[in-house]
């Protein structure tokens, strides 16, 4: 666990650089209960800062356990009006919110895939308002890391410095290792811009995806579309980071354009289950074929939860030199992961990832071949050979990377 001066550092962090709190405003916490320390370090600094009030939800794998092996799946996908109320007050009250992940990667590993999946549709389909609302940055949020002995367990495994390994993880991926994490931070994103920015200038129409593991995936990109980075602009002006860590550069592709094969090159953990070894085969933008050598189950359901999950909702970029990658573990966890791989995403895109996307509707975005749905999940995909070629309208093609790395 953290000890005080990092859980100081941490805190002033992810409510200064990530949700940019403001004097006067509110913020939710969500939090795991056996890391409560975290969010109570967390709620202490917000008042510091001005915050008016800080609401905390907290998070029980143990109990979500118990209630999936016993309950029904009519039970469990039956979402209560007052957590959906509860989530749109959020955004009606213009709060921040703090998600701070500390998961066990394998909470569910004995739970039937089609209860957890049951229990996931139903809330992401009533959230989608609320979804839809953080998806477009009508609030400031921000996802952090905090360790855990459940999660440093299966990164590390049973030895008594697993917890305090992970530790030393987080606080390196986050900077809180260095004398002044929000300068480091500062210059970080400044770095990330620039390679938005040149992203941007070339106006790519496609971008091809190569390995030797068997990736060979060509995809569209949305017209209109915006390459962005870690720094955002909520709707009201205020500039937030969404991800702690974070290293990926991302934009929309297009819904209706996507061909050819795509490797996982890392498991992943969905709702407390383990997907690993999997491809995806897309046609005309769908995905049409698609196997897990683990965890198939959970992959079919994720693919199956409306006609928006058989399309990709984002593409981003991330160097294998990356400070994640660099620590060559492997997190189960998504946040962490993802920010060690080029990945893509199946689902919903980020309606800021095109030109003027917050001002749009939905029909508007669909149009520009933005992607919809009730769900956005990541996969990695990047290698230490994966070559990324921008495909240009008049045909012509621009290195992105060679051998896992930018070539700019």
């Amino acid at each position: 666990m953290f000890d005080k001066d990092t859980l100081g550092k941490y805190a002033e962090l992810v409510l200064k650089k990530g949700v940019n709190i403001q004097s006067g405003q509110g913020l939710e916490i969500a939090c795991p209960i056996t890391e409560a320390y975290v969010a109570h370090a967390v709620a202490e600094k917000a008042y510091s800062l001005g915050a008016s009030i800080v609401r905390v939800r907290w998070e029980d794998e143990l109990l979500d356990k118990i209630n999936y092996i016993n309950a029904s799946e009519k039970a469990l996908s039956e979402v209560p009006k007052w957590f959906v109320a509860s989530k749109n007050y959020l955004a009606e009250k213009g709060f921040c919110y703090i998600a701070v992940s500390a998961e066990d990667p394998a909470a569910f590993k004995d739970v039937p895939a089609e209860k957890t999946a049951a229990a996931a549709v139903a809330r992401s389909r009533a959230l989608k308002k609320f979804s839809e609302t953080v998806m477009a940055n009508g609030i400031r949020w921000c996802v952090a890391p905090a360790p855990s002995k459940a999660w440093a367990k299966q990164v590390y495994g049973d030895g008594e410095d697993s917890v305090k390994r992970l530790t030393a993880d987080i606080e390196k991926a986050m900077r809180l290792d260095l004398p002044d994490p929000q300068a480091a931070w500062e210059k970080h994103v400044q770095n990330l811009e620039r390679r938005a920015e040149i992203l941007n200038g070339h106006k790519f129409a496609l971008l091809r995806f190569e390995n030797k593991l068997g990736t060979d995936l060509t995809i569209g990109l949305a017209r209109d579309h915006v390459w962005l980075s870690a720094r955002e602009k909520a709707a009201d002006d205020v500039e937030f980071i969404a991800n702690m860590p974070t290293e990926e550069v991302f934009t929309a592709p297009h819904a209706g354009i996507a061909e050819g094969v795509v490797k996982s090159s890392m498991p992943l953990s969905y709702n407390g289950q383990i997907i690993d070894d999997f491809y995806i085969r897309f046609k005309n933008g769908r995905v049409r074929d698609f196997y897990a050598e683990k965890g198939n189950d959970a992959l079919k359901n994720i693919i199956g939860t409306d006609a928006g999950t058989r399309r990709l909702g984002e593409a981003a970029l991330i160097g294998k030199n990356s400070p994640v990658a660099q620590a060559g573990t492997l997190f189960f966890n998504t946040l962490f992961d993802e920010n060690a791989s080029c990945h893509l995403a199946l689902g919903k895109a980020y309606p800021t990832t095109v030109k003027n996307g917050r001002a749009l509707n939905l029909k508007q975005l669909k149009a520009l071949g933005a992607n919809d749905s009730s769900e956005h999940v990541d996969f990695m995909i990047g290698t230490p050979d994966l070559k990324v070629t921008g495909i240009k309208n008049d045909g012509s093609e621009i290195p992105v990377f060679t051998d896992g790395e930018w070539c700019f």
